[in-house]
This record gives C-alpha cells, structure tokens and sequence, in this order.
C-alpha cells in the first residue's frame, strides 16, 4: 500500500529529471512505501521522454502532463488529486531542493499519533541563489510574515510535507503552494518547521523571474489575509444538548 507520494512539477527540466529521480530512490527506498508523481507542466522540451523513459528504472513512477503550462501550484494540486498515498511530499523539479531531505518531511506525519500534524515545511539554509533572489525573497517572506503571522520564514522552499485531506480542504488558487503554512494554519491544523538544504541548480534556468513573483505575491498576500480574516468558525452543538 503507498503510504507517500512524492509529488514533482517540472517544466523544462529534462536535464535534471535523472538526477532527481536517482537520488529520491537513494534517500526512500527501505524507508516507506511510496510512489513519485511527475507533473509535467507543459513543457516544451523533452521533460516527457526523460521521464517515461526512466519508468523500467522506477515502477511506481507516473507522469501527468498538463497540455499548457499552468504554474507550480496547479502542478502540486494535480499531483494530489491523483496521488494514492495520504501523506504527500513535493519537491522543485530543478534540483536545487535535495531528496536527500524528504525523510524529514515523511517521517513526522507518518508517526503522528494525535491526527492534528497536517503540513511539515522546509526551510531553506544556505540558500544557493543570486543575491537578488535572495534580497527579493527576503523582503517578500518578511512582509508575508508581519501580515500573516504565519511564523514561518521561508514558504518559499519547494520541499513539504502534508496530509492528503487537510491540502484537498485548502481553497485554492494560483500560487498556493506558497502560503501553505498560513492556510495550514487557518484550517485549525499543527505545523512543523524543519530546515533543509539547498544548492545550486543542476542544469536549465529558472522559469519564473523576480518581478514576475512579485507581481503576483501582492494579489496573493492580500488575498489569503482576506481568506483568513473570513475563516467562519464552526460551532458545534452536542446532539440533544440545551441550546
């Protein structure tokens, strides 16, 4: 029975998707059932041929393809939808985000007893990025942080660890996967922070450009603030009880 589905959006990384591949089977085989998810989200290189290529190597690797590019989010929520595992863990297709980590992501959530744990996140150390990634997501995580209150610092990190229900209960929209720890949160669910390692990208470049996630990061922030201000709160009456 598949206990973890590691869920893997890549657009372009038919450079990396070897690599990638390798090294989830090196950290989780002997650890816990899984399967890996690759998302391929439109991509117009040969993403695709790598990874059906590779299925001998990997029987309980899937790949879903996504005819136009849709964006992370939509990759990590496709990804879920088809998952069979409960716990779900992503990572950045681009291997900058070491499957080395993702024990610590899975590990947690398979051994909570309480049933509360609903989202590990990662949080990069040593990030391996240009300095003006690096100053952009540091003044976009600490604005995201004074209005949120989400007391995470870095939501960015492509490596988490969630349960299948609590995601599939999350609303969602474009560019969710970044504000994973506030919807988290919202929904009355525990969070565990863990750090992780980053490094440098292996092959191809980055999709999405500073000025891009910023533009977007406004509409978003402001709208999981209104997401949570309006979370209605349930009242539950016991049957029969005086009311």
């Amino acid at each position: 029975m598949t206990a973890v589905s590691i869920v893997i959006p890549m657009k372009n990384e038919s450079g990396n998707v070897e690599a990638v591949l390798g090294e989830i089977a090196q950290a989780c085989d002997g650890l816990t059932e899984y399967e890996i998810i690759v998302v391929d989200d439109g991509s117009t290189d040969d993403t695709a041929a790598k990874v059906k290529s590779l299925m001998a190597r990997h029987p309980t690797l899937r790949l879903l393809q996504h005819p136009t590019s849709a964006g992370q989010s939509a990759g990590v929520h496709s990804g879920t939808l088809a998952a069979h595992g409960r716990i779900i863990c992503t990572l950045d297709g681009d291997g900058q985000n070491p499957p080395s980590e993702l024990p610590k992501l899975f590990t947690p959530l398979l051994e909570d007893q309480t049933g509360r744990l609903g989202l590990v996140a990662g949080q990069r150390v040593g990030r391996q990025d240009t300095l003006s990634k690096k100053l952009a997501s540091r003044f976009a995580n600490g604005l995201r942080a004074r209005i949120l209150k989400d007391g995470t610092r870095d939501t960015g990190c492509g490596l988490k660890g969630f349960r299948r229900d609590a995601f599939l209960g999350f609303p969602y929209f474009d560019h969710m996967h970044r504000y994973l720890p506030a919807l988290a949160k919202r929904d009355g669910w525990e969070v565990a922070l863990v750090d992780v390692a980053h490094r440098e990208r292996h092959a191809g470049r980055s999709n999405y450009s500073n000025f891009q996630r910023a533009l977007v990061g406004i509409y978003d922030l402001i709208g999981v603030a209104w997401l949570i201000r309006r979370r209605k709160k349930a009242q539950p009456v016991e049957a029969g009880a005086d009311v």
